[in-house]
């Protein structure tokens, strides 16, 4: 608001429109930054040209009704990057050669015309269905999405240590330079001396890749084992990124239905060159492989000549049981690729992953790796490695796994007050549901309904690698939901459910 009895008068002299400059006190960008902000996008947009003298500090202040020294402290800034320049204590103009790198397009006189793009790109890399999450989810009442973090269990000032610790002159020195194809070594061997072992998995730093997510760790591998005339086997149902990631190999791909102890061994084809499993925790069910069918699914590989491809997430949030030891525990001859994740445990934006294999395999994928990114952001990498060095880590672990357990029972009880059929969940914990619903049911329209009720749930469609009748099942998670929310959450799916069925029942038929 203008303050009244304003005079406009600086603002005219200053040649400079008053609408350049605005505050947003809903933004969580600071006032200072939205200041500099608004004047280094106006210099670098051409409205605001060398010479132009800006508004004084106490004139500016009182237009946008903020503090002068916020003002002042953003106008020495931007005369410290050179982008205007001091003519008095308190008046500021655009400097005469400010910081501008844009380049006038030049007219070439040749007629314009559109690209055919759709004749241009070779190939399509849209193949599977996404699992979509609004970005604005947070401002649902009752969020049941997988995967997403809750702030209030996060050790948000331990990460800022853990970042500022990085900016360090020593480490930064280190970590702004070109990695070239290397990973940090600090984070490195903390994952071969702590993380693995804490899987029953010995492995030295040359048998480990560090990677952008697990899903970059799964691209890596199919591109390295994978090809037109290969055949891979995945689960059913699996994650759409995988699904896609096969059929993008060119590789000839077969679904294997889990059950509730995951992929059957036994009903693996005869020719198989790879298997692609979930096995502590599958995806997305929760299942967990028993003892029995690992040996089995090993004996299978040594028989058969095929690779494992082990994507061993959220076992850390093993709150009901101990989570049994990872598949390449069991692994005495270099068969099974091991991926795991940083993502899940810490928070989904972090994107860091991890790749265990042989040394040989190890040296194509962090050459194949390095033609694609290079490496993973170097700053980051030892921010996680300080973040985990440091306690931060196993503490925030502690945490999740008492606030889980008791949001899982909430949600346990609740999905059975309202008759709603647990198809599948981690025996050791988790943090979700597989719901099945009512023959009929088509859970893509139950979860564009609920959303309208302010409900978040995650259809199963997705997940399932052909598309057939309507899917009954989906995803309910519980990390990013408060407690106190879920009971009324759960009524409110069921109550869209018999408007969408109003003539079925639940069934309680085995998954």
């Amino acid at each position: 608001m203008i303050p009244d009895g304003f005079d406009w008068t600086d603002i005219v002299r200053a040649n400079v429109s008053e609408t350049i400059f605005f505050i947003d006190r809903a933004n969580r960008t600071g006032l200072q930054a939205q200041v500099r902000e608004t004047i280094v996008s106006a210099i670098l947009s051409r409205r605001l040209l060398p010479g132009a003298q800006l508004p004084s500090t106490r004139r500016l202040a009182a237009y946008l009704n903020i503090s002068r020294i916020t003002v002042t402290l953003a106008y020495q800034e931007l005369a410290a990057q050179g982008y205007v320049e001091a003519t008095s204590r308190s008046a500021y103009r655009i400097a005469d050669d400010p910081p501008f790198n844009a380049v006038e397009p030049a007219a070439t006189g040749a007629a314009e015309r559109p690209v055919d793009w759709n004749a241009k790109l070779g190939s399509t890399f849209v193949v599977a269905k996404q699992v979509r999450k609004p970005l604005d989810w947070r401002r649902y009442p009752f969020p049941f999405l997988y995967g997403q973090m809750d702030p209030s269990l996060f050790d948000l000032n331990g990460w800022r240590d853990c970042a500022r610790r990085a900016l360090g002159r020593e480490d930064f020195e280190l970590m702004a330079g070109d990695f070239a194809a290397a990973d940090d070594v600090q984070l490195v061997n903390y994952i071969s001396s702590r993380t693995l072992p804490s899987r029953g998995i010995r492995a030295s730093p040359d048998e480990i890749l560090v990677t952008v997510g697990a899903q970059n760790a799964l691209w890596i591998t199919t591109q390295l084992l994978l090809r037109p005339g290969t055949r891979a086997v995945c689960e059913n149902p699996c994650h759409p990124d995988m699904i896609a990631a096969l059929k993008l190999s060119g590789a000839s791909v077969t679904a294997i239905a889990v059950d509730q102890g995951g992929l059957r061994p036994d009903a693996l084809p005869d020719r198989v060159d790879a298997v692609f499993v979930t096995p502590s925790h599958h995806c997305p069910t929760g299942a967990t492989m028993p003892v029995e069918r690992r040996a089995a699914l090993l004996e299978a590989a040594a028989e058969k000549d095929f690779v494992i491809i082990e994507d061993d997430y959220d076992f850390e949030m093993s709150f009901l049981a101990p989570p049994s030891p990872a598949l390449k525990a069991f692994d005495r001859t270099g068969r099974v690729l091991y991926v795991g994740s940083f993502s899940k445990s810490l928070f989904p934006g972090l994107r860091l992953g991890y790749l265990v294999a042989p040394a040989p395999v190890i040296r194509e994928a962090r050459a194949l790796r390095a033609l694609m990114l290079r490496h993973p952001a170097g700053h980051l990498q030892r921010t996680v490695s300080y973040f985990l060095g440091l306690g931060h880590y196993d503490a925030l672990i502690h945490r999740m796994r008492t606030e889980y357990r008791g949001r899982h029972k909430v949600m346990a009880q609740a999905l059975k007050e309202h008759d709603l059929t647990v198809a599948g969940s981690a025996s050791f914990g988790g943090s979700s549901f597989w719901i099945r619903g009512p023959t009929g049911l088509d859970a893509d329209l139950l979860t564009q309904e609920l959303r309208q009720d302010g409900v978040l749930i995650e259809s199963g469609s997705p997940f399932f690698p052909t598309d057939g009748e309507p899917c009954r099942y989906f995803r309910m998670g519980y990390s990013s939901i408060p407690r106190e929310r879920i009971p009324e959450g759960v009524a409110r799916v069921r109550t869209w459910i018999e408007r969408i069925c109003p003539t079925r029942r639940v069934d309680a038929e085995t998954a």
